[in-house]
């Protein structure tokens, strides 16, 4: 069985060499979101999320509500690991997937072919599972000549189209993503959102965030909802009113 399972979860950024006291509240309020405090005389720590305790499980699909700098992406980032809180506790159960800054530690001098491995390891795939889904990755991605080529030479579209096809290659238990994301150019967007409605569907536990009322009330059984890095509203779908 998977669960996530959030307790007591605190989460600051600390912006150094930033003199508090030259800031004004109201416009720093109104560019990061959530509170800010004085860390020292140098220093500002925002808070992106304010004591949160929640506990998902199988079956759930939580959408994540609020509005620019309410804390979703913080939170996408602490249920996928990428941030430790900074109090509390994260629980995950099962193998996890984020579909997150899935740029992230991308090398633009390797080829298509070597960052596939490299991405693929780091999510834990062992090497057998990689060289099987090779084939898949490369086909879904439509790079065709370009997969031997160093990653400096793809356009955008073809870079977001590798990523994702590296992203959504294996199977997984939690599935984590910042909205319901396509990928590159439009002509790809078809096969992108067929794939992920078919990741949603497998997945144990789904993740998502988005501004879209619509959305959360077609896909999610859950919803929580924040504002200023504080929850507003945690429970089943049916009850959130807005």
């Amino acid at each position: 069985m998977a669960s996530v399972k959030l307790q007591g979860v605190t989460l600051d950024y600390h912006i150094y060499n930033i003199r508090a006291r030259s800031l004004k509240n109201a416009v720093f309020n109104a560019a990061v979101g959530g509170k800010f405090f004085k860390g020292g005389a140098d220093v500002v720590v925002v808070r992106a999320l304010d004591n949160i305790s929640f506990q998902l499980n199988d079956g759930d699909r939580l959408g994540l509500y609020g509005h620019n700098g309410s804390g979703k992406s913080s939170m996408l980032r602490v249920i996928a690991g990428v941030y430790p809180p900074t109090r509390g506790l994260r629980t995950v159960d099962g193998k996890i997937s984020s579909m997150i800054d899935t740029g992230f530690g991308i090398d633009p001098e390797a080829s298509g072919l070597e960052n596939i491995r490299h991405f693929s390891l780091a999510r834990g795939v062992l090497p057998k599972g990689v060289e099987e889904a090779l084939p898949e990755i490369t086909e879904l991605a439509e790079l065709g000549a370009y997969i031997p080529l160093p990653m400096r030479t793809y356009s955008a579209g073809m870079h977001a189209r590798l990523m994702f096809a590296v992203a959504t290659a294996y199977d997984v238990e939690v599935l984590v993503l910042d909205e319901w994301m396509g990928a590159g150019d439009a002509s790809f967007t078809g096969k992108a959102q067929n794939r992920m409605k078919g990741m949603v569907n497998s997945a144990k536990i789904v993740c998502f965030a988005t501004h879209s009322v619509k959305q959360i009330r077609e896909v999610c059984n859950m919803v929580l909802h924040l504002e200023a890095g504080k929850v507003i509203y945690f429970g089943p779908t049916e009850g959130w009113t807005r």
